[in-house]
């Protein structure tokens, strides 16, 4: 289809005043950013699918030997980056795979172009397009996000937010899923690249699991975001992600009525990220720091080894 129409005023001005004087409301114009991730999303959707359909390759390694990326990660960043040069050019660019431009307009897209790229790899169906538009300093720490997609084109579920506008799964409203007692909950989580990172998870994870209803690792740190708003899990908590990894997720989550933390006292970023009913949230933040699970990565001797790519 078509894509929408730009709202009469609606050209960004400047990083400072990111929707111009004359433009229309916030939300009208959030919704527009919205709809265009939306078509972009199942455009690269519909290229990572119908690329599955033949043998996928592994095309070379990032932060370690299983941090894996193929030559449809890269297709897809570069269908993204070409048609948001058409649509948006004084827009910024950051996406998973290197590419990255500047923003003249103070909004600035960050793309994963397949999150779960190893379960694409080993055509599990879970994977997904994560598309975010956020404006101000494109960094986690000071970003606000406007609109987010997370797409899972196996499944063809969209999952769609617009600050101030709700989240949708397709056509249905999302609402974050009234809290269970903590032992109750169900959580969901990942694991970082680095072996030494990993171990130190798995050392947290061991304290908790006897704490919880469950423990859920799927892969894809955006759908996990994503199953957080639509109520399908309680929580979700993991360290050591990048910024298009959570950020269509975290505006999804929220504008579900849950709550995004960081730990430690930190922002949401590199250092960790939880998500889930405020409620729970709060609790699980309590429970993380008795047990040591919020120290700064740079306290976790080796944390870094094999993770070449922090930024």
């Amino acid at each position: 289809g078509e894509l929408p129409k730009r709202p009469k005023g609606s050209d960004c001005k400047s990083a400072g005043s990111a929707f111009g004087g004359s433009n229309p409301s916030l939300a009208t114009m959030n919704e527009y950013l919205r709809e265009i991730a939306i078509k972009l999303a199942r455009e690269a959707g519909e290229l990572v699918f119908a690329r599955r359909e033949g043998q996928i390759e592994v095309a070379g390694t990032k932060s370690s030997d299983v941090d894996v990326v193929t030559k449809v990660d890269k297709e897809s960043e570069q269908l993204l980056f070409s048609r948001l040069e058409e649509l948006r050019p004084d827009d910024g660019f950051l996406g998973e795979e290197g590419r990255e431009k500047n923003s003249k307009s103070g909004l600035t897209w960050v793309v994963d172009p397949i999150d779960g790229t190893v379960n694409y790899l080993y055509n599990l169906p879970h994977y997904s397009v994560s598309i975010a538009v956020v404006s101000g300093d494109p960094r986690p720490e000071s970003w606000q996000v406007e609109a987010g997609v997370v797409y899972n084109p196996s499944t063809d579920e969209m999952f769609h937010a617009a600050r101030s506008s709700g989240a949708f799964l397709n056509d249905r409203r999302l609402e974050i899923a009234v809290p269970p007692p903590l032992h109750l909950a169900l959580l969901a989580t990942g694991f970082a690249y680095s072996s030494v990172m990993r171990e130190e998870q798995f050392r947290i994870l061991s304290q908790l699991i006897g704490q919880l209803r469950d423990i859920r690792r799927m892969g894809t740190a955006s759908l996990d975001l994503a199953a957080v708003a639509a109520g399908r899990v309680d929580l979700y908590f993991e360290r050591t992600l990048s910024p298009w990894d959570h950020a269509a997720g975290e505006l999804l989550v929220t504008e579900a009525g849950g709550s995004i933390s960081g730990i430690g006292g930190l922002p949401v970023g590199r250092e960790g990220i939880l998500a889930g009913h405020p409620d729970l949230v709060a609790e699980f933040v309590e429970k993380l720091s008795n047990i040591g699970g919020d120290r700064s990565l740079a306290e976790i001797p080796g944390w870094e080894f094999d993770s070449k790519d922090v930024k």
